[in-house]
């Protein structure tokens, strides 16, 4: 009679069944642990050039979700930017920085078409208007009814040449390989989340990382990419109290210019109370004059 097999056998036998599926993942130049954080080489092209005051490729031709082709310079007027580089049947990344920019959006209190422009842009040569009109209506049901009747007028999904898209790609610095995807098929590509700001004229503004977008950040951002012609007198203050930091991407609190802030208002105040206190009294006569 065998003797009964140890529990312990049986999470062995599974190790050992999965190991070469780990070994498809990690190498022995890719260690398991704190070393498992390093990008593989070919992650190591694929980042963001923060391309700060470049000028966009605005003659290049693109193609909206409608079937109709522009130049880029169309989907600029008079109003800031929201542009992000993504492509449509990406399943993974891409769907959350377009959520995260609906989400943050929703909450900035702007209209589009009347503050700001939504542009979305696929690096995907192979998309089509068809797969931009499916990713835009998913957007506008993401951004809410709050963004007004007019909001599809404003938001634009488009599509182009690979020159084109390499142009754009420049421009912005938004650096992307296309890697294998389970099949073993060249068809994905790795890339950052981001979203990026540009100014009414089609320049690089601001480059806002991640995939969660603070509404704050999006709204100062808006504001300063329009040379503050939108916005209100608590957003002026609220940005001196701020300064985008591109390092972060995100704005950060300045205790600096908060101080500042404060010192000033303290000697208004000391200011204020001299005044009232070293004022004379209405009706007053002033001190008895001597007499002899």
């Amino acid at each position: 009679m065998m003797p009964p097999r140890p529990r312990c056998l049986l999470p062995a036998l599974l190790l050992a069944a999965l190991l070469p599926a780990f070994g498809q993942q990690y190498s022995v130049e890719k260690p398991l642990g704190s070393s498992a954080q390093i990008a593989p080489a070919f992650l190591q092209q694929a980042g963001i050039s923060q391309n700060l005051n470049r000028q966009l490729p605005l003659a290049d031709r693109f193609r909206d979700s409608d079937g109709a082709e522009a130049a880029l310079g169309s989907y600029f007027d008079h109003r800031p930017v929201v542009l992000a580089l993504v492509y449509y049947r990406c399943r993974i990344l891409c769907p959350q920085v377009l959520h995260g920019m609906a989400t943050a959006l929703r909450q900035v209190s702007f209209t589009p078409g009347r503050q700001y422009d939504v542009l979305v842009a696929s690096i995907d040569p192979t998309d089509s208007s068809a797969d931009g009109a499916a990713e835009k209506q998913r957007f506008l049901s993401w951004l809410g009814p709050a963004a007004g009747p007019d909001a599809a007028a404003h938001i634009h999904f488009v599509t182009a040449q690979k020159q084109a898209i390499d142009d754009l790609a420049a421009a912005t610095g938004f650096h992307y390989v296309l890697v294998p995807g389970p099949d073993g098929k060249m068809d994905q590509f790795a890339h950052s989340s981001v979203i990026m700001i540009a100014t009414p004229e089609g320049r690089m503004s601001k480059y806002l990382s991640g995939i969660d977008y603070q509404p704050r950040d999006v709204r100062l951002a808006l504001i300063e990419a329009a040379d503050h012609r939108i916005g209100s007198a608590t957003d002026l203050i609220l940005m001196y109290c701020c300064s985008y930091s591109p390092s972060t991407g995100r704005y950060t609190v300045s205790v600096l210019r908060i101080l500042g802030l404060a010192a000033m208002g303290s000697i208004v105040m000391m200011g204020v109370m001299f005044y009232m206190l070293s004022r004379k009294p209405k009706g007053s006569a002033g001190p008895p004059a001597l007499q002899l």
